[in-house]
């Protein structure tokens, strides 16, 4: 497919960020706000949807004390978070059935609504209700837009498990059942206020007919839940993503699913929720409250989303910057009239997500500043192999017997671990092996697909780079099963030297990601002096393994200058420190065994 053309709108604002770093560490900023005030929604959704819904039994039992509204709530959310683990999909059959239940509920009773209190309500579709509202209570009016707005909010889960369904069937599901269904319930309610102005607080369930109350009630408090695990489920793609982007700490990713990649869960992110959920719903035990921080939460996400969007349509589109101008001032202004009623209710419960998001906010972009400012001194500390030889001789490096196993993020050039390591002790093993771990986004890898070695140095230095590929749901080697694969792979690969290195026409070529060591033969022959060089080396490799294995990790401190600022030495030196030493480290992650680990330690100043 042809690329559009550059345009000069999208020219000019992508020249404009590259000239002024300071704008573009402002807008990260402004995105880790809106991920932060995303996460944040995380915690708040479970919370206000299982405790509004578990209020309703207070319509029926009259007389039972708020605790224990608040204890069936916990145990409700405990139960929520404890079954995450299971995977979307093996509870999913459960979801369609509900909320397909809970909509026709909804639909039917606001129907019954409509036509016992009040037929002529559908008049209030009309916008010109809202104005002469607006008009005739101004600031009161312009204030009741806080709550006013928590009637779209809950809808937008939907689009958050984006992840799980495509995009189609959520829109259709949409446009042809959620939004007639709820269209209908509110204006059953609003008939039903309209003759009972005293029931304001606890409409809802005052509208539903006693004959139905205890069923709808079930379904209610069900729907919560499914409402609550498409929130906590965007959560955890919502991390992943930022922990790719080095925008959050490590932590540990289980994929559950073998057909979609966006099904994931994150033991630590769901513990954390669980914790902050159970915490707000205790501290707070007002609907009313959590309902302020709620809709300030989800309406500054949906401005961030309005205005990356903006930028997606000029940049990535490459539209025209009227259509982008457009597009940003008709939602934009709707979400800034939304959220400028909802600060208002700041003091009432609102100030919870902003807390929430500028601490998270802070985190990430402190882990973010720390690891950018590693993976710059690992590029400019790169070290020359020319330079390591060359310097072999007063270093006094001797070659010590075994195979050494480097982990390294870069695909290229030595580490500046392997360089300290060799001034700092200078020796190294007898077969050493540069070890990259990257993911891709298939399922799974075939074995004989996962290592792609090359050679480091000249051939006496028997040095070697592996590139190991793992998909998202392959499992992380058994150590011993993953040397013998290791060892199998790097003698198959001295042995077929030649023919790799060999130019080859593209008829003979087959390309490496379909075939890592399955080259097409060649015409030429290798004399025997070359072959019994191979199978000496073959053989080193061999004597190698049996004399052991050790797996070599850099571990690297950063730390602030002397002369650094009060706030950069608070975040680098216990914000980024703290969250370095609790998140999870690369040889916990590969399962290395203590008495096989190497580890080399550095400091960063930055």
């Amino acid at each position: 497919m042809k690329e559009s053309l550059e345009t000069r709108p999208s020219a000019a604002l992508k020249s404009f960020f590259q000239l002024h770093p300071s704008f573009r560490k402002g807008f990260l900023v402004f995105v880790l706000f809106g991920t932060s005030m995303a996460i944040g929604d995380g915690v708040l959704t479970p919370a206000i949807s299982v405790l509004s819904a578990v209020s309703g039994v207070k319509h029926k039992i009259t007389g039972l004390h708020e605790n224990y509204v608040v204890l069936i709530s916990c145990v409700v959310l405990v139960g929520l978070f404890s079954l995450q683990h299971c995977g979307t999909h093996k509870v999913s059959f459960m979801f369609a059935p509900i909320i397909t239940t809970w909509l026709v509920s909804i639909s039917v009773i606001g129907m019954y609504n409509i036509i016992k209190w009040n037929p002529r309500i559908y008049h209030a579709l009309s916008p010109v209700y809202m104005l002469k509202f607006l008009h005739s209570t101004g600031v009161e009016g312009w204030i009741s837009l806080g709550g006013v707005v928590l009637s779209i909010t809950g809808v937008e889960a939907m689009f958050a498990d984006l992840g799980h369904f495509s995009t189609l069937s959520i829109k259709i599901a949409f446009t042809f059942i959620v939004y007639p269904s709820l269209i209908l319930a509110y204006l059953g309610e609003a008939a039903f206020l309209s003759k009972h102005h005293e029931d304001i607080q606890r409409s809802f369930y005052k509208a539903i007919p006693e004959a139905v109350f205890w069923p709808v009630f079930v379904v209610a408090t069900f729907a919560s839940v499914v409402g609550s695990q498409a929130v906590i489920s965007a959560t955890f793609s919502l991390v992943n993503q930022c922990c790719a982007l080095n925008c959050f700490p490590h932590v540990k990713t289980m994929h559950t699913s073998n057909q979609i990649c966006g099904q994931i869960y994150i033991p630590e992110v769901n513990w954390m929720l669980m914790c902050l959920c159970l915490a707000v719903t205790i501290g707070l035990r007002d609907t009313n409250m959590l309902g302020h921080a709620y809709g300030l939460a989800v309406t500054i996400v949906m401005f961030v989303s309005t205005c990356l969007m903006a930028l997606v349509i000029l940049i990535v589109w490459k539209q025209r910057l009227i259509g982008a101008i457009a597009f940003f001032m008709f939602f934009g202004s709707i979400e800034l009239l939304y959220i400028s009623a909802s600060i208002s209710k700041v003091h009432e419960g609102g100030w919870i997500p902003v807390v929430l998001s500028i601490l998270f906010m802070c985190s990430m972009y402190t882990w973010y500043y720390g690891t950018m400012k590693k993976h710059e001194y690992d590029d400019e500390n790169k070290v020359s192999m020319n330079r390591i030889l060359s310097s072999g001789p007063s270093l006094g490096i001797v070659r010590v017997p075994g195979i050494g196993l480097i982990y390294t993020n870069l695909i290229s050039g030595v580490s500046a671990v392997f360089g300290h390591f060799v001034t700092t002790l200078p020796a190294f093993h007898q077969v050493l092996v540069f070890v990259c771990i990257k993911y891709v986004q298939v399922p799974h890898i075939d074995e004989e697909h996962r290592l792609l070695i090359t050679r480091v140095g000249p051939k006496e230095c028997n040095m070697f780079r592996c590139i190991v590929r793992y998909g998202y749901r392959d499992l992380l080697q058994e150590n011993y099963d993953f040397e013998n694969r290791l060892v199998f792979s790097l003698m198959q690969y001295v042995e077929t030297e030649d023919q790799f290195w060999k130019p080859m026409t593209p008829c003979e070529y087959e390309p490496l990601e379909q075939s890592s060591y399955k080259y097409k033969a060649t015409n030429t022959t290798v004399d025997d002096r070359e072959k019994s060089t191979h199978s000496e080396e073959a053989m080193l490799i061999m004597r190698a393994k049996e004399s052991g294995v050790t797996y070599i990790f850099g571990h690297c401190s950063v730390k602030a200058k002397k002369s650094s600022s009060i706030l950069k030495k608070l975040g680098i030196d216990i914000v980024y420190a703290f969250l370095n030493q609790n998140c999870r480290e690369p040889e916990a992650l590969l399962n290395v065994p203590h008495t096989s680990l190497l580890e080399v330690g550095m400091v960063y100043y930055v």
